[in-house]
C-alpha cells in the first residue's frame, strides 16, 4: 500500500500499486510525485519506485542534433565547399581574363581600317565579341564566380542553403574552359551532400 501527495499538497491514501498506477496513467501522478510506502517514513519519488516507475510513459527520444550529427555534417560539406571555392576563383580568373582581352581586343579593331564586303562583316562580328558583349560576358561570369565562391564559405559553416545551393548550381553551368570542367563534377557533388537530410537539418 502506498500514500502520495497530490498536486495541491494534500495526502491520499493508502492505495494499492495498481490504483496507483492508475492515477499515473490518468495524469493523477508523475515521476516527481512524492510517494512513501506503507509501513515507513520517508518520502521518495514515484519514478524512484521500479515496480510504479514501469507504469511511466515512455518519452520518444529527440532527434538526433547530436555533436556526432553535426561533426558528420560538417565533414561532409566541407570537401565540396572547398571546391565551390576553387570553381569560384577559377571563374574570376577567367572572367577578369575575359574583361582585358576585350578591351585590348577592342583598342586593336578600333584602329584597324574599315574593310569592305566579307571582311567588313567579319570585322563587325569580331568588334561585337570583343567589345560590349566581351565585357558584360566577362562581368558575368565574375559575378558568378564570386557568388560560388561565397557559397563554398557559407556551405562549410553550415549557412544559408538556398545560397549553397545556387552556389552548386552555378558550377554546373558551363561558361568557360577550364571552368565547365572543373565546376561540373564540383557543383555535382555539392548538389548531392546539400540533398542530403542529415546535413540539410544541421543548416541554420
Amino acid at each position: 500500500m502506498y500514500k502520495i501527495i497530490g498536486a495541491d499538497g494534500k495526502e491520499y491514501g493508502p492505495i494499492t500499486a495498481d490504483i496507483l498506477k492508475k492515477w499515473v496513467v490518468d495524469g493523477r501522478a508523475n515521476a516527481q510525485t512524492k510517494v512513501q510506502l506503507e509501513g515507513t517514513t520517508e518520502w521518495r519519488t514515484l519514478a524512484e519506485f521500479p515496480e510504479l516507475a514501469a507504469a511511466l510513459p515512455t518519452i520518444a527520444p529527440l532527434p538526433s542534433t547530436s555533436a556526432g550529427s553535426v561533426v558528420s555534417a560538417t565533414d561532409q560539406v566541407n570537401g565540396p565547399g572547398i571546391g565551390l571555392i576553387v570553381a569560384g576563383a577559377l571563374n574570376i580568373l577567367i572572367g577578369l581574363a575575359r574583361l582585358v582581352l576585350s578591351l585590348f581586343m577592342g583598342a586593336i579593331m578600333g584602329t584597324m581600317p574599315a574593310a569592305s564586303g566579307q571582311d567588313a562583316e567579319i570585322q563587325k562580328i569580331i568588334a561585337m565579341a570583343s567589345g560590349t558583349v566581351g565585357i558584360v560576358v566577362g562581368l558575368v561570369v565574375l559575378i558568378m564566380g564570386g557568388l560560388t565562391i561565397f557559397a563554398g564559405i557559407k556551405m562549410r559553416k553550415l549557412e544559408s542553403y538556398g545560397l549553397c545551393m545556387t552556389g552548386a548550381i552555378l558550377a554546373l553551368i558551363p561558361c568557360t574552359f577550364p571552368c565547365c570542367v572543373v565546376g561540373l563534377p564540383i557543383g555535382i557533388w555539392a548538389i548531392v551532400v546539400l540533398s542530403k537530410n542529415e546535413v540539410k537539418s544541421q543548416f541554420h
